[in-house]
């Protein structure tokens, strides 16, 4: 969270909790831009649906992709050609992350079985350069969170996070012909707008309860618990005569949400984990890799210092600002991306 800027955070986490506890119960919520936008144009025929994406083509989309995905997952030959051939396939998040997948296993990773979407389609103007749609599906078993998002005029996986134990995805609030609405990155009717879900999330998952956006993410096993962990690893790492630190960013990362039924919002993003572990004292002293990352560094131990680099992909419920609470992240899934050391 660092790399967001401590200053950013205070501004950032003061401005949200003003905005939470200034709300009454006779304040109407700010519609956002996207809701906005689609309550003032009439409800077009659905069989010439006004948006940039039909339900119609993202289903086609996502037929398309779980085809070619399989395919490119099969065992071959991809060394030279990796990131050329995933980049027509994977975005966002998805793309460091599917790499790794490859990577980690000598380019043949394991092979998704995906089950019948229930597809959420917003509803774009017909000029809109960069729609998207999302997609829960089951795969290998799992209820799964998807974002496809189109860009010179190709689909791409953008977002994927299983969902979490107990966990479901909140109604998503449709319009008369079945279509989602998009919600507006600096939509303030949301209790943490979409633009601040990320550095809100790295900011607890640094600070946990004592920080500054302490209350605005429930707590839980990517939240607070990640702090705590950090904490202790860095406390035992010092009495082991090492240096040790994590800190989470949001980077640049595309950030998705849905407009939920009850005012709220379904936000998708992703965060960056640096984690660094240095030693400190005589040459005597190594850093043990984690078993994780072996395959990309080949020495079993190191000398002088090891970074690891983790991609994390999450969806929050975030709550009305009429009815004020913790948000809850329901899906997350991530894996380490890259690491180095020497």
């Amino acid at each position: 969270m660092r790399a967001y800027g401590r200053r950013k955070v205070l501004a950032l986490a003061a401005g949200v909790l003003a905005a939470a506890t200034a709300c009454t119960g006779n304040a109407p919520a700010e519609p956002s831009k996207a809701a906005a936008t689609s309550s003032a144009s009439a409800s077009p025929s659905p069989s010439v649906p006004m948006t940039a994406v039909t339900q119609a083509e993202a289903t086609e989309e996502f037929s398309k992709f779980t085809a070619t995905d399989d395919t490119l997952r099969a065992p071959s030959e991809f060394q030279g050609r990796l990131d050329m051939e995933l980049k027509d396939v994977v975005t966002g998040g998805q793309l460091p992350l599917t790499a790794a997948a490859f990577l980690s296993h000598d380019f043949a990773p394991p092979r998704y079985r995906w089950g019948t979407p229930k597809l959420f389609v917003p509803r774009f103007a017909p000029t809109e350069q960069a729609p998207w749609f999302s997609a829960l599906v089951t795969r290998d078993g799992s209820p799964t969170l998807l974002t496809f998002a189109k860009s010179a005029d190709r689909w791409r996986l953008s977002s994927a996070a299983e969902l979490l134990p107990r966990q479901e995805v909140p109604e998503i609030q449709l319009d008369s012909d079945g279509y989602a609405t998009a919600v507006a990155p600096d939509d303030k009717s949301v209790t943490i707008s979409p633009q601040f879900m990320g550095p809100v999330h790295a900011s607890v998952a640094e600070t946990g309860s004592a920080g500054v956006t302490a209350g605005l993410l429930a707590a839980g096993p990517y939240t607070t618990d990640v702090a705590e962990q950090i904490a202790g690893l860095r406390e035992k790492s010092k009495n082991d005569g090492f240096s040790y630190d994590s800190i989470f960013s949001a980077d640049n990362y595309p950030v998705y949400a849905l407009r939920t039924k009850d005012g709220g919002a379904l936000i998708q993003y992703s965060l960056t984990r640096t984690t660094s572990t240095t030693t400190k004292t005589a040459e005597d002293d190594y850093i043990p890799v984690p078993e994780q990352a072996q395959w990309a560094i080949t020495t079993p131990v190191l000398r002088r210092s090891l970074k690891l680099i983790e991609t994390h992909q999450y969806a929050t419920v975030v709550p009305p600002l009429k009815a004020p609470a913790a948000a809850d992240v329901i899906a997350h899934d991530g894996a380490l991306t890259r690491a180095s050391g020497q």
